[in-house]
């Protein structure tokens, strides 16, 4: 059985860091390209980051690039976000997922992806 268990989450201040690890078990690890969602109150899972099988490419949502990074380490199975100046409007579920493919033009997309994480709240105070 799969499953991605996200931490890290908190409160932090605006203009803080926190950095979110994701571990992975039950599936061959460095088969999936891993993404990060994330989902404020009443509104809909957006994309944050994506990151290829073997971490030569990543992907970013414009809201997050220059202050969010995403990396791997597959010897240990697990995927992280880090999260640098952060704004209130980081705000939300942040979700750790896998994805079979592994072109951007698909790993935007929430339907892309088959394992999800339980999710970590991250709260940003002004």
């Amino acid at each position: 059985q799969v499953h991605l268990v996200e931490s890290g989450g908190g409160l932090v201040q605006a203009g803080g860091s926190l950095r979110l690890p994701c571990a992975a078990s039950g599936l061959t690890f460095n088969t999936y390209s891993m993404g990060w969602f994330r989902q404020a109150p009443g509104k809909e899972r957006e994309f944050v980051a994506a990151i290829s099988r073997s971490a030569d490419s990543t992907y970013y949502a414009d809201s997050v690039k220059g202050r969010f990074t995403i990396s791997r380490d597959n010897a240990k199975n697990t995927v992280y976000l880090q999260m640098n100046s952060l704004k209130p409007e980081d705000t939300a579920v942040y979700y750790c997922s896998a994805s079979y493919y592994g072109s951007s033009t698909y790993l935007s997309h929430s339907s892309s992806y088959v394992y999800w994480g339980q999710g970590t709240q991250v709260t940003v105070s002004s």
